[in-house]
């Protein structure tokens, strides 16, 4: 088995390509086979190093590994075969309609209420008209001949499939600058490069009619599986749109995510699965499944990334986190990570409570008289997590303080919050000095 991603580099991935990238890494992982990377580059005036570079980078922070890469620009030869081949068997024709004579054509079709399909005027030129078309500086753009017959397929999401090539135009190829539109390097890659199963956007199943014929064309019968699953729409429902910054995987990495939090969403959306965190990839692999996946658009909600980053925040270990932790200059060790995990909503949250334990802070104190009382009580170092109970309860007995009224001011002293990881952890990770210091009103 081996199935293919193939982005352009025209632009940033965002979530609508990792869709599509992550059911076919799940799919081909759960099968033991081949995850291609294809870089589709035949635009060459609008295809960067930088967005190549930046798809590599967003795959690997994914961890959607890949065990092959092509790259379209570098196989023209292999298109040109193709090209003559089809050439050859009658199948690929030369047009030399203009843009604008082409929409007049289906403005008289819609006119006459006909369907707006290419009249295959361009079969019937004889070779002197052509060269008349040349000698005008016309250069031809080229179809592919369908056979106007229903091509069908028993789709891995949708079930069985029928398009109807009738109603078809006959696809353009070759543009009339001699430049490759997407379908024929397409299925040539699928071709030469093995490519057994076709897993994308449901967009493109009108043209799986016409790439089928094609397939049939080049190899004699043989083409791969196909399944086309629901696009992805924006939270207000409409399609995603990858210069949308806000939805790209690089902005996701940057605002401090986990990868785990975008795939746990990317895998679940649009499935009978519950929405929610799941610690590995090997747990995504395992519950992956086509016949979960339902046949609505799956609306994407950026706060839904955030829900599940928190979810895996408040359960990540220490281990797995460290990395992650020196990288903000906030690992305070274990004790600490454990003591604030569960007040996360997002990662870089962790730089409020690593300030209050390192300091300075400026300590909140409404009621001076409680807090002087309290700094009296206060207990030698060094603490444990018995030492917070043994404090309030001194506190309690000398000042009558009980709940809230106990609770809060020395919170709002000793960390300058209102809210917060367990005062017993806190207390302990703060230590004495500064303790001393916040109750007696210092910046500490």
């Amino acid at each position: 088995m081996k199935v293919r991603f193939a982005p352009s580099p025209t632009g940033k991935l965002h979530v609508g390509n990792v869709i599509t990238a992550l059911r076919n890494w799940l799919f081909v992982r759960q099968h033991g086979g081949t995850f291609l990377l294809r870089i589709d580059d035949t635009d060459t005036a609008r295809s960067t190093k930088a967005y190549e570079d930046g798809i590599r980078t967003d795959l690997t922070w994914l961890g959607l590994t890949w065990d092959e890469e092509a790259r379209q620009s570098a196989r023209f030869d292999v298109y040109d075969k193709a090209r003559d081949k089809l050439i050859a068997m009658g199948l690929l024709y030369p047009c030399y309609e203009t843009a604008e004579e082409l929409d007049r054509k289906r403005k008289i079709a819609l006119s006459r209420k006909l369907p707006p399909i290419y009249d295959r005027a361009a079969l019937s030129l004889s070779e002197a008209e052509k060269a008349a078309y040349e000698a005008e500086g016309r250069k031809p753009h080229w179809r592919f001949k369908l056979s106007g017959k229903r091509v069908a397929w028993q789709d891995l999401i949708r079930g069985e499939q029928t398009v109807d090539t009738a109603s078809m135009s006959d696809p353009v190829l070759i543009r009339a600058d001699g430049a490759y539109l997407y379908t024929l390097p397409s299925v040539v890659d699928d071709v030469d490069l093995g490519v057994t199963h076709v897993i994308r956007g449901e967009d493109h199943v009108t043209n799986t009619g016409a790439q089928a014929e094609i397939f049939e064309a080049l190899t004699g019968g043989t083409r791969p599986e196909f399944g086309h699953f629901p696009l992805l729409v924006g939270a207000d429902g409409e399609t995603l749109s990858k210069r949308i910054g806000s939805l790209s995987v690089e902005s996701l990495r940057e605002s401090g995510v986990a990868p785990l939090a975008v795939l746990s969403l990317m895998a679940r959306i649009g499935t009978s699965d519950p929405i929610e965190a799941v610690d590995s990839l090997d747990a995504l692999i395992a519950g992956f499944d086509f016949a979960k996946i339902g046949r609505a658009p799956a609306r994407f909600d950026p706060e839904d990334v955030r829900r599940l980053d928190a979810q895996l925040l408040q359960h990540a270990s220490y281990e797995v986190m460290k990395p992650r932790l020196s990288a903000l200059n906030c690992d305070l060790g274990e004790a600490f990570w454990l003591a604030v995990r569960g007040n996360l909503s997002r990662f870089d949250d962790v730089t409020q409570w690593a300030d209050v334990v390192r300091g300075p802070i400026t300590p909140k104190i409404e009621d001076g008289g409680f807090i002087a009382t309290a700094a009296d009580l206060l207990p030698a170092g060094p603490y444990d997590e018995n030492s917070w109970s043994g404090f309030t309860e001194a506190v309690k007995a000398s000042t009558g303080a009980k709940g809230k009224a106990l609770f809060m001011p020395l919170r709002q002293a000793l960390t300058g919050q209102d809210h917060g990881p367990e005062m017993k952890l806190m207390f302990m990770l703060i230590g004495y000095e500064k303790a001393a210091a916040r109750l007696a009103g210092q910046v500490a």
